[in-house]
């Protein structure tokens, strides 16, 4: 691989935190995660931004490319009392364009909040998928997760089909 190929695409895709102009498109690309979610109307998707935004440290990552929204993920940080009050990081909603999939955006776009949890002084980043895909689970471990945690979940909304 191109030493320099890591560089030049980071120099293509343009990362910022989402703001309330943004959510149209980031709504939009979220279909690509869940096609099958309701829609939100744009006035209760403002509602739900305003409220994320007041979060201290938490965002909305943005990558994108000649201005278009093409990849995100969120990170929420969670303060705790354990850890010296080191808080963590949780991350969610990581997807790309499926146009624009394979270019090594999404491990941008999770490198990007990986080291903003960092400058929030987290002790940990953690995330969860349901893929058992080899190739989504060596994704996230190419981006430097590791698989050492047993993960529980209660859902009120059933799995979605893989």
């Amino acid at each position: 691989m191109d030493p320099d190929a890591g560089r030049k695409m980071s120099q293509e895709l343009t990362i910022r935190t989402a703001g309330q102009d943004d959510l149209p498109s980031l709504l939009a690309l979220y279909k690509h995660l869940h096609p099958d979610d309701e829609t939100i109307s744009p006035a209760v998707a403002s509602n739900i931004l305003a409220q994320f935004l007041r979060y201290p440290g938490s965002a909305i990552f943005l990558g994108l490319r000649d201005d278009a929204v093409v990849t995100t993920c969120t990170l929420i940080v969670i303060p705790n009392l354990t850890r010296g009050g080191a808080p963590y990081g949780l991350i969610e909603n990581v997807v790309t364009d499926a146009r624009h999939s394979q270019h090594g955006y999404g491990k941008v776009i999770l490198k990007a909040a990986i080291s903003a949890a960092w400058h929030h002084d987290c002790y940990k980043v953690m995330l969860l998928t349901g893929s058992k895909n080899p190739a989504t689970l060596r994704f996230y471990q190419d981006v430097g997760f590791e698989q050492s945690k047993t993960g529980f979940q209660a859902r009120r909304i059933p799995l979605r089909e893989a």
